[in-house]
């Protein structure tokens, strides 16, 4: 169907089966602030914002692709590391042509090599972020800084590397804030909204920017961030993209609000009333429960999405615990898209690379579990032993993913009840295990020799049913 630039007309618009079946996600944060590649190692952003306050994770903002805000605040931790590095007249702009010059070594096939390996199905690139640097060649440059753009195509070479992967391609890009355009520091969560930059001419040029990467690179998801213009036609921009790539999909932030929008204790604003999405993004966070409407978890390997050399193996998520929270995502109807933060030559860390590899093989095994599923009626359960437990289902499957090695020779997963035509495999291992009922609880007897792994997922079939 064609939409027409109206809410009623977009809210039509169906989440394409695609999107629900990808799971898992590559989020990239590449760019100037690579070069640098520094920030203070605060912590992850939902446990300091909400221990310390807005005002202190701003002065020390743990996101290095923050740096140059950062570095306009006197005297913040990311001012002193600048001026100790690099000296007092080194500007920001600096950094393009070092930039420049080690993107030549990138080589866009490796890195869709490793994110096929991973099981990701679809990869989303930062193609400007907050700083205002371009990494493709726009037609329309910035209008007033000179060659403030990458000299290789980046958003096109790897779009054409990712989908000769079989991946799909999606592109980010900051609608909203431009420290290019509007130099005022962020110091508080108010200060985020208040600089969106409203003028006429930002207005065009974002939305020039956006057609522009729909029709050359036909991107399969528009990741916005941090809100957009008051006045710009964001709903003939939606209607447009859709119908252009009718089964793609649009992210919900782009809220055109300001501070006095911002309900309290809410991490970004996302009123259906007032503008269009096909699923939510919590950041460095997640649901407690199913949700109903699509949403996309992301979160960086380390505190910062963008390369922060600061970061130790204690600042990385750790394969184990990158599969159980994908585990947890999924059985609550989300995607997982972990970000990687490459170096300014492109290399992406041996620790993030790590985190990859043990998610990969995981899926490997069990990725069945994962992909292609749909939430059950209960996400959460757990053995008698306490056990957390998730659950997600395939047609007349389910797959009760336990988050722990199990001790002893079984398992029992409560208030879950078998039939008695059940047959149930543990992913990874050819023969059927034998198993029982017992009261309200199912009994598993478990292989002889387990394989050690951040988590066991067992196929019951048919569908079993739980016990209130």
């Amino acid at each position: 169907m064609l939409y027409d630039p109206n809410l009623e007309s977009l809210k039509q618009h169906p989440l394409p089966e695609w999107y629900d079946n990808a799971k898992l996600g590559i989020f990239i944060h590449w760019g100037l602030f690579s070069v640098p590649g520094w920030a203070p190692v605060t912590g992850e952003l939902a446990e300091v914002s909400a221990s310390q306050g807005w005002e202190a994770w701003f002065a020390q903002n743990p996101y290095a692709e923050w740096y140059l805000n950062s570095l306009r605040i006197e005297g913040s931790s990311t001012d002193q590391y600048h001026r100790q590095t690099y000296g007092e007249n080194f500007s920001y702009d600096d950094f393009v042509p070092q930039f420049n010059e080690a993107i030549q070594k990138w080589n866009p096939d490796e890195w869709a090599e490793l994110f096929q390996k991973v099981g990701a199905r679809y990869v989303v690139l930062v193609t400007k972020h907050h700083d205002g640097f371009l990494l493709w060649p726009s037609q329309r440059p910035h209008p007033h800084k000179k060659n403030y753009q990458a000299s290789r195509d980046l958003v096109g070479e790897l779009a054409a590397a990712v989908r000769n992967r079989g991946m799909r391609m999606g592109l980010y890009y900051s609608g909203g804030l431009d420290w290019s355009f509007n130099e005022t520091p962020i110091k508080d969560r108010p200060d985020v909204y208040d600089t969106i930059v409203q003028t006429p001419e930002f207005i065009e040029y974002v939305d020039y920017h956006w057609r522009e990467l729909i029709d050359r690179y036909q991107t399969a998801l528009l990741w916005n961030d941090i809100g957009y213009p008051g006045n710009a036609p964001l709903l003939e921009l939606l209607t447009y993209y859709y119908n252009t790539i009718p089964d793609g999909v649009v992210n919900d932030r782009f809220g055109q609000v300001t501070s006095k929008d911002l309900p309290e204790h809410e991490e970004v604003v996302r009123n259906p009333d007032k503008g269009h999405f096909d699923f939510t993004t919590p950041e460095y966070s997640s649901y407690k429960r199913i949700v109903e409407k699509k949403w996309e978890a992301t979160r960086g390997i380390g505190f910062s999405f963008g390369f922060n050399r600061a970061e130790g193996p204690d600042s990385y998520l750790s394969a184990d615990k990158a599969v159980r929270m994908f585990v947890d995502i999924v059985s609550k109807n989300g995607n997982f898209l972990l970000n990687v933060g490459p170096m300014a030559d492109g290399a992406i860390p041996e620790l993030q690379q790590q985190c990859l590899a043990g998610l990969g093989a995981w899926l490997e095994v069990n990725g069945e579990a994962m992909f292609d599923t749909r939430p059950w009626v209960e996400a959460d359960g757990e053995t008698t032993t306490g056990i957390p437990v998730r659950y997600t289902q395939k047609g007349e499957a389910i797959y009760a993913t336990l988050l722990d090695t199990p001790p002893g020779d079984r398992v029992t997963i409560a208030s879950l009840r078998a039939s008695d035509h059940t047959t149930i495999h543990l992913l990874g291992y050819p023969e059927a295990l034998t198993w029982r009922q017992e009261g309200s609880n199912l009994t598993i007897d478990l292989p002889p020799e387990l394989t050690s792994a951040p988590a066991y997922a067992f196929k019951i079939t048919p569908l079993p049913s739980l016990v209130k």
